[in-house]
């Protein structure tokens, strides 16, 4: 699930003081102060799902931004993250003998809930977030952790008898794997409810493959508490019902020809960044890895047939280069070597050319600061 960038019942004094109280320790990597000082919000009277949502989701989305900035190094965010993680479970622990004082319309007390990271997905503190919020509200929940093959999640769900399923994803190119473990979930009888920001603005990518949206834990608790009606397996709709584009196999062809696209592009960027010829074979592999991940982007475009996914996806990356003080022109000749070698694929070629246009925009006329992490 997305965290909340505040609190929804407005900043407080005392939530401002243990925010800060927070982002300190996490930078410091204290954890022991990081604990110490969401027990003494606790015991002054700051509820659970506050304490949460609005204080450690929070710092722990300012740190991805800094992050982003290049304000705190890959390390830094790393242990920021584990500590904020060990926090949450500490916080658990502290609040075992108040489970269910959140549960507002009585009905969560004999339903069971999951909650699980698509593959691919590493990024588990968001849905962590959610299984305390729903545990504070009388759920039973599993919480399956990061990266849960599919095959798995959906005999865990005949094996408890699920009421539903809560699926987590930050970026958008998991959006394929997604779209299978979704349809996979709802073949099994099973309600899927979606978060985090791979499923784009206002959760559009959420509704488009099959799943219920929610944009934050609170809002996905909120929503759980109403009841989820349960699909209709029969039912089911499948790729081909709701993407009639992928008929044109664009994507299942780009996707099997990453290997040969980055290796290609690698090297003709050489004679448009004459630098490259000069870099060391780490420099040579994080550059392969970027552009594999603009082709992974692409090729996710073209599945859900959106335009602003990679535009949006090239407009964050330019400003996480420049925040590292890399050229992000580096990026027009890499999209155009990809547009070369895709120009047999209208729907690709077409993509990265009006990205490219849309770049220009974005570099011409952006303001200062970086855009949320895709």
């Amino acid at each position: 699930m997305n965290t909340p960038s505040h609190s929804s019942s407005g900043a407080t004094p005392e939530l401002d003081v243990t925010c800060t109280q927070l982002w300190d320790a996490l930078l410091e990597g204290d954890e022991y102060a990081a604990a110490q000082t969401a027990f003494a919000a606790l015991d002054a009277g700051l509820a659970p799902e506050a304490l949460l949502l609005d204080a450690i989701a929070t710092v722990q989305r300012r740190i991805g931004v800094e992050w982003a900035a290049n304000r705190i190094t890959v390390a830094q965010e790393h242990a920021a993250t584990a500590i904020s993680d060990r926090v949450v479970a500490a916080v658990a622990l502290h609040t075992g003998g108040r489970r269910g004082i959140g549960n507002k319309s009585g009905r969560a007390a004999d339903r069971r809930m999951t909650i699980a990271c698509v593959p691919g997905e590493w990024h588990a503190l968001p849905a962590r977030l959610l299984a305390e919020v729903l545990t504070l509200r009388g759920w039973h929940v599993d919480f399956l952790g990061a990266h849960v093959p599919t095959p798995h999640l959906v005999a865990h769900l005949y094996r408890t008898g699920a009421d539903a399923v809560a699926l987590s994803a930050s970026l958008a190119d998991r959006l394929p794997t997604v779209h299978t473990t979704v349809n996979a979930c709802r073949t099994a009888g099973v309600p899927v409810l979606a978060g985090g920001a791979a499923f784009g603005r206002h959760g559009r990518y959420a509704r488009q493959l099959g799943a219920i949206w929610a944009d934050d834990a609170r809002s996905a608790a909120d929503r759980l508490e109403k009841g989820l009606t349960r699909p209709d397996p029969a039912a089911v709709r499948q790729p081909a019902d709701d993407l009639p584009h992928l008929e044109d196999q664009e994507y299942t062809l780009i996707t099997r020809s990453t290997a040969q696209l980055v290796q290609h592009t690698l090297g003709a960027l050489e004679d448009h960044v004459p630098a490259m010829k000069t870099y060391t074979e780490r420099q040579r592999q994080y550059t392969a890895e970027d552009i594999a991940h603009i082709i992974d982007f692409l090729a996710t475009t073209l599945y859900v047939d959106d335009l602003t996914l990679f535009t949006d996806f090239m407009a964050w990356t330019a400003d996480v280069l420049t925040a590292r003080d890399v050229p992000p022109d580096v990026l027009f000749p890499a999209m155009d070597i990809l547009a070369g070698q895709l120009k047999d694929f209208p729907r690709a070629a077409e993509v990265l050319n009006r990205a490219h246009d849309a770049l220009v925009t974005h570099l011409d006329g952006r303001s200062p600061g970086l855009p949320d992490a895709l």
